[in-house]
């Protein structure tokens, strides 16, 4: 979905008690990645959400930091929301990493059926990231955190 044709929403009602969630963030780019978790939590409070949050060193990490939440057995969650930024360089590394990091989470989703929102910025300036960071409608956090709630939602509905 393109930031332009992002559609207004209001956080949909989670049927049961308050969902809790683990927002797991790569704050490699500061500004950016604390501006799309700002907008998801906004999302998370109208929905009644709890979070905690969690920082790993960069958008690599964030498939096996999600392994590792799913198996930890200390707390549980409802679903996950990763948040991390990868702007494009001068190399392929660009495209390996955004790859990994996709192929990565997908395949997690795909095992376990885990709610998961992905707030994953692929961009080719910091200024399209900071665009998609913003506190304005097309905040790409607010978009992840919608998408995980529905997930969630859904994980309700069926039992699971």
């Amino acid at each position: 979905m393109s930031t332009i044709d992002a559609p207004e929403r209001a956080a949909q009602p989670i049927p049961g008690p308050a969902p809790r969630l683990l927002v797991i963030q790569a704050p490699y780019y500061e500004q950016v990645v604390s501006g799309m978790r700002r907008g998801a939590e906004k999302v998370f409070a109208e929905a009644g959400a709890f979070h905690q949050t969690v920082d790993v060193a960069g958008g690599y990490e964030l498939p096996a930091a999600l392994r590792m939440a799913l198996t930890q057995t200390q707390e549980r969650y409802d679903g996950y929301l990763l948040l991390g930024c990868v702007v494009k360089g001068e190399t392929d590394h660009y495209t390996f990493i955004c790859d990994a990091i996709c192929h990565g989470v997908m395949r997690i989703a795909d095992e376990t059926g885990a709610a998961i929102g992905l707030g994953l910025l692929t961009v080719d300036t910091l200024q399209q990231a900071i665009a998609r960071a913003a506190e304005d409608r097309h905040n790409k956090g607010v978009e992840a955190a919608h998408a995980l709630l529905g997930q969630v939602a859904l994980r309700r509905r069926w039992g699971l």
